[in-house]
């Protein structure tokens, strides 16, 4: 991990998530002065999965959720496996609907709590 900064991400995603905006995975990398390759996108997702454990163990919303590919909008596989609260297909309509849940928690409560200020 540390070849990203968690906290500047971690704000990063709080900042878009007060905004009720996602990032692209390659769009998030290229902001924090990366091209996309698999190893980079490897590295990212750890963090990705650090930042919500984070968040769980604050009692904040997940933020990975805001992360989604640029093709269908969706978070790579990573992010469903292993999910407890949803067993269907990781993609289409019915993983839209899951996700457009989780990305609301998120915007609702950074919104409500504004977005840090110092992100960029």
């Amino acid at each position: 991990m540390a070849e990203f900064d968690i906290d500047h991400i971690e704000a990063l995603l709080q900042a878009a998530a007060a905004e009720r905006d996602t990032l692209s995975y390659a769009g998030l990398l290229q902001s924090l002065g990366h091209g996309f390759t698999r190893p980079k996108m490897r590295a990212l997702c750890v963090v990705l999965d650090a930042i919500d454990a984070r968040a769980e163990a604050a009692g904040q919303p997940e933020l990975a959720a805001l992360v989604v590919r640029e093709s269908d909008q969706l978070p790579g596989q990573g992010w469903w496996i292993g999910r407890s609260d949803y067993a269907g297909a990781w993609e289409g309509a019915p993983a839209r609907k899951y996700l457009l849940v989780v990305q609301r928690r998120a915007f609702d409560y950074w919104q409500a709590r504004g977005a840090p200020k110092d992100v960029l």
